[in-house]
Order: C-alpha cells, then structure tokens, then sequence
C-alpha cells in the first residue's frame, strides 16, 4: 500500500563525519477539544498527500486517518492471514471468482445501510482512468480493468464499469479476476478496497467537495468537521455509536495532529500535549527509552527503505553499473548501527524478512560496502559528477540521508546536495509531476502480507501512471514473472516466482535498498492498552484513559 514518511532516525552519525544539528521545524497548533469538553487522544501525523478519499491513499499518513473512518473487509491476525471483519466471508474454488458477503448491520455515518453496491461503487470509481487515483493498480487483477484504462496519453475510458464486479444482493457481490490470483483475499484488508458513500459522486462522476473534504464513513470514528487540507492542522473524530464493532472505552473523541517535524512531536509527547507519536526521532530513540519507560515501544515492521532512482526522467542513471556503484559506496551497516542505533538493519533483499520470500543476502555485491569497488565502477560508467538526494524534512531523515550523502562524496569522489522537502506530500507529488529529476529517499510499507507487496505496486509498469513506481522503471521480464506468481495455484508456487522477479530488481536495481525498519513509537501516561496492528495503524477499540 504504501510509501511511508516515517524514518524515526538516531543521532550519533560523527562515526560518518557528520556534524549535523536535530532537525528543526513547525509544530503544528489547534484545539484541544475536538469542540466538546472531553479531551480528546490526540496522534501526530503529518499532512495528507491528498483529500480524505481512500482510493487516492497511497501513503501512510493518510492511510492512518482513513483507517478510523473506514472498517475494512478483513483484518490480519499474527499469522499474516485475512480474518473476516466486514465481510462475513471471502470464497473462492478456483482463485478466479471470488464471492463475498458483507455482514448483516453496517451502515454508513448518517444512518444509511451499507450494501455491496457500494463496494462495487468505489472499486470501479479507484479503476477508472479518468479518476487518476493513486491506488488503481490495486484494482488491475479485475477483469475489466483494462477497458477501463485505454493505452494512450489523454484517451479516457468509454465504459465505466469493470465487467468482474457483479452485484448478488444488499450484502455480495462477485469479483472475476482477469486471470487466477491465490492472494486476492488477502488484499482486501488495504485502503483501496474501502466502499464509498453511494452519495460521494456528481451526476458527472466526479467526487463532490464534501466527499473530499468530510466523507462519510462506515468506521469507528466519524468526521466531526470538514477537513481543509493545508489549512487544518487538526483533524477531530468522534466516535460513531452505532458502529457495529468494538468501541474504546470512557473516551469518545480522537484527534489527529499534523507536524511538520517529528522532533517537535516528540517534544509534546513529554509534555503531554500529545498522546500517540508513532515514528520517534532519531536524534531522541537512545534516551526515549528511559523516558519512556514503559510507554516506549520497538516493534517489528514490514517497511524497506531505498534511495529512488528517476531511471525514466534523468539518463544520468540509466546504466545499471552507475546504480551498483552507488549501492556499493553506501555503508549501511554504520547507517543502520550508528545512525539509527541499531534500530535498523542493512537490507540485502527488495522483499522485507517479515513475509515468505525474503532471501538472506540475495542483493549480494550489490549491496555490499566497497569503496574502492564502487569508486572504479562508478568512474568507468560514468556516473554524473553531482548528485542531488531530495527527502522529505517531516520524517526525520535528515541525519542518514546526510550519512548517505557523505559516503558518496567521500567513496565517489562527487559533489552531493542532500535537498529536503518540507513536507512528505510534497515530494510525492513533485515525482508523480515528474517535476523532481534527482535522486530520493522512499519507502515502503506492505499494504497486506505478501511478498508480491514489495513488487508490481512499486516497480511494474502498471504503477508508473498512477501509482508508486516513481522511477519510471519498465521492465516486460518483471512483469511477466510477477504475472505468473500471481496465476500459481498455491502461495508457494508463487513465492518460487515472486523471487525471481526479485532477482530481476536485485540486477536492475531501479531502486537502492537500504535498511530494513523497526517502528520505535510511545505514548503518554495519559493512556493504556495502546498497541498498532500489522499495518502499523492504532488498535483505536482496545485503547484506554489512564
């Protein structure tokens, strides 16, 4: 599912020459009260990239907010498998026609019933080429799909409908992949599956404003207000009561608090003026311990972060042997132990050792720290003489991207500018603009347990469009084998040839892997019971005032 902002980055970086200062930045300011006397729990995340609209979500933050708005179809337990939640079942006997049925008493914020026409709705609304959604490739196993998304710049689609969805009654619905796919269910549990208030279109099938900026929800939490996006620097929920789910107990009210910098968001958290911090600073981990106690938390976690490679958009590093170089030149071990405080480690694979797939040192040479190597390889191919490294200031990651950025200088000889955005929504939208030709730190998080996750929704070409494949990469073998682990008959016939498709990106390298993430979060002595789910998103239900 998602690109994260999130980098929870530690100081300590003098071992890679570095004299850098902890990164400053605005807080961000609002009521405390979400308009009533009850205090409200209150979470750090940064600005959305786009409106609340779930197939627009494509990032962490936004995922985080829609995710107390919206109940999804299935959970995930520890196992990594789906558990039922909104769907009473998910069936197939041929992992071509799945049916699902939906259970007897959801119903939307304003009292309206849910159905699975509204599935079928907001699924072929996300498909839909002229939607531009974010999350649409997430929807291209539908048949149909492809009607829907007609090759060519400007040519916009004719139907509106992918054929694979069928509406059985109120509560199923049938969904027809184009070819077999064993992993589908397991899909379900991400943003783009959400449904959408059947009142969420002009007659014109454009979004409305209100569908935008306060959409009605069928979640544990309502919107108690429009959501005017780089204005609002809260967004205040309540919790809905007749939601058919579990409820939290003695609290009713949440809010969401954007930060632009997660130093100043750590600072609130000891002062108790925030309650939730998920991605602690790096320059703030050693001692969160201590101060934490308790209340600090390092959990496992699926993310992999990179440095991007514009391949498509700069010829500067179209050849492989530049890429390789700059893997080699980046020492990640002392990143991952200095810079982080060991609360990372060196990634040597482009699939995450949390899910079935991942190969201990697949990356190989690739990934392992050679300057003298990376040097000669780097000056026999060319490699530009000035490398600019952009990343997203709101993450916390000014320290390893300088570490990087030092290593280069150092193990290249080049000059480098490490270049920091504001904010994350910024980044992300100046490299689907195509507007950002340098390199770019990115990451990615697993949207459901699969190591297909960590393939096609970042590097195949359907994801170049409208999706996260922000390097242009396009390669037809990728996909293929990607293809053919999504039509194996069983989840271990397709891990055989995910990882295949693994070894192409081990050889291409379209993106640089990195580290491997831990998620280092807390919270306030103000509540209890906090825990995050597998998609690192708060258990809201189980949560309790102190």
């Amino acid at each position: 599912m998602r690109v994260t902002k999130g980098a929870q980055i530690v100081a300590g970086a003098a071992l890679l020459a570095l004299a850098v200062a902890a990164c400053g930045g605005g807080a961000s300011t609002g009521s405390s009260g979400a308009g009533s006397g009850e205090t409200p729990v209150r979470m750090e995340v940064g600005e959305p990239q786009h409106a609340l609209v779930p197939g627009l979500t494509a990032e962490s933050e936004g995922a985080e907010i829609l995710a107390a708005i919206y109940d999804p179809l299935v959970n995930y337990n520890e196992n990594k498998q789906a558990d039922p939640n909104v769907a009473e079942s998910v069936s197939t006997t041929d992992n071509k026609v799945w049916t699902i049925k939906l259970k007897q008493g959801y119903t939307w914020h304003d009292g309206t019933k849910l159905t699975a026409q509204d599935y079928v709705n907001a699924w072929n609304w996300v498909a839909r080429k002229s939607s531009a959604a974010d999350a649409t490739g997430f929807m291209a196993k539908i048949d149909g799909y492809a009607d829907l998304n007609p090759e060519g710049e400007g040519v916009m689609e004719t139907v509106k409908e992918m054929k694979g969805l069928k509406v059985v009654d109120d509560t199923t619905f049938t969904v027809t992949l184009a070819s077999p796919f064993s992993q589908f269910g397991l899909m379900l549990g991400y943003t783009a599956f959400y449904p959408m208030h059947p009142k969420s279109w002009e007659a014109d099938g454009k979004l409305t404003a209100a569908a935008q900026e306060q959409p009605v929800g069928m979640g544990l939490f309502k919107l108690d207000k429009a959501y005017k996006k780089g204005t609002d620097q809260t967004i205040d929920l309540t919790v809905y009561d007749k939601f058919t789910g579990t409820k939290p107990k003695g609290w009713t009210k949440l809010q969401f608090k954007l930060y632009t910098s997660s130093e100043t968001a750590y600072n609130d958290l000891q002062g108790e003026q925030l309650d939730i911090h998920d991605s602690i600073p790096a320059t703030q981990l050693s001692s969160a311990k201590t101060a934490l106690g308790e209340r600090y938390h390092d959990d496992p976690d699926s993310a992999v972060g990179y440095i991007g490679v514009p391949l498509a958009y700069n010829k500067e590093y179209q050849n492989a042997d530049v890429r390789k170089a700059i893997s080699m030149a980046i020492d990640r071990k002392t990143i991952s132990e200095v810079v982080f405080s060991g609360s990372r480690s060196p990634a040597d694979d482009f699939i995450s050792p949390v899910v079935d797939g991942y190969r201990q040192g697949a990356c190989g040479e690739a990934c392992t720290y050679n300057p003298t190597a990376a040097k000669e390889l780097y000056t026999k191919a060319g490699g530009p003489k000035k490398i600019e490294l952009g990343y997203n200031a709101d993450g916390g990651h000014k320290e390893w991207i300088e570490a990087t950025a030092n290593n280069l200088r150092q193990n290249l000889g080049v000059e480098v500018e490490a270049k920091p955005f504001e904010k994350f929504a910024s980044i992300l939208e100046s490299l689907q603009n195509k507007e950002y030709s340098g390199l770019f730190r990115m990451a990615w998080s697993y949207d459901y347990p699969s190591p297909e996750n960590y393939l096609r929704p970042i590097f195949g070409k359907i994801a170049i469009a409208n999706g996260s494949n922000y390097g242009g990469y396009d390669n037809p073998e990728f996909d293929k084998l990607v293809d053919q682990g999504d039509q194996a008959a069983t989840a271990d016939e397709s891990v055989k040839f995910y990882q295949q498709a693994d070894d192409v990106l081990l050889k291409d390298l379209p993106y640089i892997p990195v580290y491997f993430y831990r998620t280092n979060w807390g919270h306030s002595t103000k509540i209890k019971n906090v825990s995050l789910n597998l998609l690192k998103q708060v258990n809201w239900a189980a949560v309790e005032k102190a």
